[in-house]
């Protein structure tokens, strides 16, 4: 009976999904005249499409590339400790952050110099670091592409030069940019006008600026990355936040990108709305060893999304809970959660889910008395 009363630690949950779905926001009809051969305005919560322009064309993305190869070397951890930058990687054209042989430098300030000043030395630098050579870090680069869902891409080169196959679909780069946003390193840096680094040999300080016009053209912009090359055009991946919402915008090939961006935005924020997800019904769990069979679940706080134009939102709803209980159960126990994706499968947040109240312990029947016993046997007074 004692172990009875002891709660059960259950390795094996049940899933249980509640699927909401509507008809997706259209992008055939053009709401703003942009310039751009493709663009992609995306919901960063939800990875929604509010608009689109050859979204799944792939292009060269120039030195929007460095989003992939700043997420790289941020991932892969040590950012503070200083080394030698390799010789031959930062001997390379285009745009620098004025690496020179026998520079030391970090991790961290080689991701300040890809998405400030787009340091094509930067990124060819932190290639050889994280992975041993380019070569090998391309590798690394559409694994990680693969793993983000990016179906159009082909990374040829860590700093974002043309080369052969060398390309990406604006709907992919937007998928890039909302998972580099995730990155908390990431998203402080990609916000920063201008940063005060150490580097050089001996290292000394420096400064560091961001080559994003938008930062300084509107407050609400917190990054991304710029790019261009003669195949690829002005490039530009943005993000912007706006009354607690984040849009994603990447533009490929448009000489207007800074206007377009921003003109992309009021048109996307202004069809914002709040939606209340609805929480599934009578949630519980059987419990064993009590009077009660089950325990009803409450989730932890509401979710709400957003919803645009009048559009309610695609998720889903997977309750992952054990597959039962002992006794006692604690009213507020936490014993479950409640995982909403969006559309693309991409998690969105997990709700803990609590018990609604509190379950004791069957009570054992007391113990038989020797009269009790004896009347069974059909003894004296058993009769």
């Amino acid at each position: 009976m004692l172990s009875r009363c002891r709660k059960l630690s259950a390795a094996v949950l049940i899933a249980i999904f509640f699927v909401f779905s509507a008809i997706p926001i259209s992008a055939e009809a053009e709401p703003v005249a942009v310039s751009a051969k493709a663009c992609v305005l995306m919901d960063a919560q939800s990875g929604a499409v509010l608009y689109a322009r050859n979204a799944d064309e792939k292009r060269p993305m120039a030195s929007t590339t460095k989003i992939m190869t700043t997420l790289l070397t941020l991932e892969s951890g040590d950012l503070d400790s200083e080394f030698v930058v390799d010789s031959d990687a930062i001997r390379v054209e285009g745009s620098s952050m004025g690496l020179r042989a026998g520079d030391a430098v970090t991790k961290r300030v080689l991701c300040a110099g890809m998405l400030l000043p787009s340091g094509n030395d930067a990124a060819n630098a932190a290639a050889v670091a994280v992975a041993g050579s380019i070569p090998a870090f391309l590798t690394l680069m559409n694994k990680r592409a693969a793993e983000i869902g990016m179906t159009r891409t082909c990374f040829a080169t860590p700093s974002g030069l043309d080369a052969e196959g060398h390309g990406a679909s604006a709907r992919d780069m937007a998928l890039l940019a909302r998972e580099a946003l995730k990155n908390d390193d990431f998203a402080a840096i990609c916000r920063q006008k201008s940063m005060r680094v150490m580097f050089g040999n001996p290292p000394y300080a420096r400064t560091l600026y961001n080559t994003n016009k938008l930062l300084g053209r509107d407050e609400t912009v917190i990054g991304m990355k710029t790019g261009f090359t003669d195949a690829a055009g002005r490039c530009l991946v943005s993000a912007c936040e706006r009354s607690g919402r984040r849009l994603i915008c990447v533009t490929l090939f448009d000489r207007n990108d800074w206007n377009d961006h921003l003109a992309l935005y009021d048109y996307g924020f202004s069809g914002a709305s709040d939606f209340t997800v609805p929480m599934p019904d009578a949630l519980e769990i059987p419990v064993e060893g009590a009077e009660k069979t089950a325990v009803r679940l409450v989730p932890e706080h509401g979710l709400t999304l957003t919803q645009w134009f009048g559009v309610q939102p695609v998720y889903t709803q997977t309750v992952r809970i054990p597959p039962f209980l002992t006794a006692p159960v604690p009213e507020n126990e936490p014993v479950g959660e409640l995982v909403c994706t969006g559309a693309d499968g991409t998690e969105i947040t997990r709700i803990r889910l609590f018990s609604a109240e509190e379950i004791p312990c069957e009570e054992a029947p007391p113990p038989e008395s020797f009269w009790d016993r004896l009347r069974k046997k059909g003894g004296p007074g058993g009769k």
